[in-house]
């Protein structure tokens, strides 16, 4: 597919946000046109690409007009209309990941039975489709406290997650159809991104650890390489290559996973496209994952995935409190520590817990890194102009 690289080449993008964006940059190096579809005229992605159409990812006729536009469609989100990119694919159109891949990645429940049908490490779970079943499951001691109730679709940086300790806690669980699984003692969180062509080639960035903001329940850090030790790293990128192998995946998968206390490592959820845990590898490894993705669904050998520095990635996040025109605090100060490398997304609007760019930090080893991470997250204050009130 080496022909498929020329000036007039369109690549559909759904969804513009700042993973959008980052992939539209890096398909400029290859002068393929990018064009993307989103809901916000002003999206991350709008001031970077070849064209860009307004529509809604999960509108049949928008993503389906959008996608007869282009030579090859893929994805920032995996929440977008099955149907409308199933009759594209069925018409002839390139579409990577595979819309079947996705369908089953978007429904927590489809995805989590996939883990248990493929023998994939994963912690015991339930389906329900209402609230009250979930209660009533509690109530004749049929499901036990604690555990994690998803929704099964439509969930993303958080949301649509609830954690419920005590039966007091029944009272926040979420209206909709949703998985629920066993609360896992965690020790970790870790991720491993895998990458895989249409020839079968596949390879894993390193591990990463990722440090969680409770109260957002989002990534706040994430560190490259993990604190983990070699043999639990080599299990969670022999996990992440079983499962980018069994879903047969063209591109990029996320795999998220566990390490609990006893040292056994499970699959929490993956995503069939670039992540968060992934964007240090910008700056700090040989093929970011952004090329990577490029390489994937063109077809081409995979880049190498080697560490160059170790790296630690601070997401900037909206300050409490704020919402408004965005308003950058301390960036002076921040930019004058070494190795600090700056990506602000561009979103004119900040909102508490809103991610609004990232920085990754590069040091001969990870706890220089660490060290200069704290300064930056001390210094660097993102409000707004105005004050909520």
């Amino acid at each position: 597919m080496e022909n498929l690289v020329i000036s007039d080449f369109k690549l559909g993008i759904i969804a513009g946000g700042q993973l959008g964006k980052m992939l539209v940059l890096a398909a400029a190096n290859w002068d393929i046109q990018t064009f993307v579809m989103d809901r916000e005229d002003h999206c991350p992605a709008a001031s970077v690409c070849n064209g860009f159409f307004k529509g809604d990812p999960l509108n049949f006729e928008d993503v389906y007009r959008f996608g007869k536009k282009v030579d090859m469609l893929t994805f920032e989100i995996e929440n977008v209309n099955i149907e409308a990119v199933k009759k594209l694919k069925a018409e002839g159109l390139r579409i990577n990941p595979d819309p079947d891949v996705l369908e089953i990645i978007q429904d927590k429940g489809l995805q989590k039975q996939f883990y248990a049908d493929k023998d994939i490490p994963t912690s015991p779970f339930r389906l329900f489709e209402t609230v009250e079943e979930i209660r009533e499951a509690v109530k004749n001691k049929n499901l036990t406290l604690p555990f994690v109730q998803k929704l099964r679709t439509g969930g993303y940086d958080g949301r649509g997650v609830e954690v419920i300790k005590t039966a007091s806690n029944l009272d926040h669980l979420l209206e909709g159809p949703s998985m629920v699984e066993d609360l896992v003692q965690i020790d970790k969180e870790i991720s491993v991104i895998a990458a895989r062509n249409g020839q079968g080639e596949i390879k894993c960035f390193p591990v990463v650890e990722m440090i969680f903001n409770e109260k957002a329940n989002l990534v706040e850090k994430l560190i490259c390489p993990s604190s983990i030790d070699d043999q639990q790293q080599q299990e969670a990128i022999a996990i992440a290559t079983r499962v980018i192998s069994a879903l047969k995946l063209q591109g990029l998968l996320a795999v998220e996973m566990f390490l609990d206390q006893d040292g056994k490592i499970w699959v929490n959820e993956s995503a069939p496209r670039t992540h968060n845990s992934g964007h240090h590898t910008i700056e700090s490894v040989i093929t970011s994952q952004f090329e990577q993705q490029l390489r994937a669904i063109f077809n081409f050998s995979l880049g190498s995935t080697h560490l160059k520095l170790p790296a630690v990635m601070i997401n900037l996040l909206g300050e409490p409190g704020y919402e408004g025109e965005v308003k950058y605090e301390g960036l002076t100060e921040s930019m004058s520590v070494e190795g600090v490398k700056f990506h602000f997304y561009g979103k004119k609007i900040s909102k508490p817990f809103r991610k609004m760019g990232h920085a990754t930090i590069l040091a001969s080893n990870i706890d220089k890194a660490i060290e200069k991470a704290d300064i930056v997250k001390n210094k660097l204050k993102i409000t707004a102009w105005k004050k909520q009130p």
